[in-house]
């Protein structure tokens, strides 16, 4: 048999286990062109929530009563495939299920020699090709600038402050623990960090972190943080707009400051950025994030979480701080 994850509710507000569905089926079997597939290493992201969803987005949502899917690491157990062989490992956009079959399209093959598996989600996939694209395509980042980073001690975040280092700015993160900010300053090189959770007044505590002020500030959460970095941005300072967890389950569109004088007086630069609209990147960024790795210039930070069927409350976890890193799932 054969375990699948289904969409069942569309939530309003925070998702639950109940908004999920667990079924069983037949294991599949691959025709004459087809691989089959078998998972060992499930992603859980943020973004998925969006695709939760029936509105029109960046990506299509979820289907009810459709498997849900996100970036899988799986061994190919059966191949009627030329271009793959049994004992592959592959990656990509996947549904989730324990095994599936696939033409192989939208794949690329991994080598567990070069990076443990679960790398291929995490620092050496979308969130660190997230971090190195963005950086290039908007941070501009110069030698001796202030970099704030939002979320820095999730999969994104804490690749982007290593970067920074590499690039040789002084790198600031918020996070929402102590534990955290240690972590970010003890394995990933962070020169301060800031507790949002304890913290009456993130305005003042970034100024603090940041006498220099912030000449980039990278923002994966959105809300009252975004707003407390951009009263302290530089002339010229560019922010990128990479996620907005922090609104996520909000059932209205929450008002907040008006930002355009800040814009318009400081010609600060504001972009978002999704990483599947530079797929012809990929290639050099991973190239150059796999020689920093193997350099020891950047790390990374994994919670894994053992058990296909705890898919879904790992990533219910996320939306609760509970990920070090990469939230992942091994199957």
């Amino acid at each position: 048999m054969n375990n699948v994850i289904k969409l069942a509710n569309r939530p309003a507000g925070e998702p639950q286990l109940s908004d999920f569905e667990f079924v069983t089926e037949d294991k599949p079997s691959p025709n004459d062109g087809e691989i089959l597939l078998e998972s060992k290493y499930i992603s859980v992201d943020p973004y998925l929530r969006g695709r939760m969803r029936d509105v029109e987005s960046y990506i299509d949502p979820f289907q009810l009563n459709e498997p849900m899917e996100s970036t899988i690491v799986a061994e190919v157990v059966e191949s009627k495939n030329s271009n793959f062989e049994k004992g592959d490992f592959v990656f990509g956009m996947l549904k989730w299920k324990e095994f599936q079959v696939s033409s192989g399209t939208g794949l690329n093959k991994v080598d567990p020699e070069k990076a443990p598996l679960s790398a291929y989600l995490g620092i050496l996939g979308l969130t660190g090709l997230t971090a190195y694209i963005s950086l290039e395509k908007i941070a501009d980042l110069k030698e001796g600038e202030t970099l704030l980073v939002s979320g820095a001690s999730g999969a994104v975040g804490s690749t982007v402050g290593q970067i920074g280092k590499i690039r040789g700015c002084h790198v600031v993160g918020i996070a929402g623990s102590d534990e955290k900010l240690a972590l970010m300053k003890d394995k990933f090189g962070f020169d301060e960090g800031i507790n949002y959770k304890t913290t009456d007044d993130m305005t003042k505590a970034i100024a603090k972190a940041c006498p220099n002020g912030v000449n980039v500030y990278y923002d994966n959460v959105g809300g009252d943080i975004l707003d407390a970095a951009l009263n302290n941005v530089n002339k010229n300072g560019r922010v990128i707009n990479c996620g907005a967890i922090s609104l996520y389950n909000e059932k209205e569109v929450p008002q907040g400051p008006r930002h355009e004088g800040i814009l318009v007086k400081k010609t600060v630069l504001m972009q978002g950025f999704l990483v599947r609209d530079h797929a012809k990147d990929f290639g050099n960024a991973i190239q150059q994030l796999a020689q920093w790795l193997q350099e020891g210039k950047i790390t990374h930070e994994e919670t894994i979480v053992e058990g296909f069927k705890n898919t879904p409350q790992a990533f219910l976890d996320i939306f609760k701080g509970k990920n070090k890193g990469k939230m992942v799932v091994k199957a």
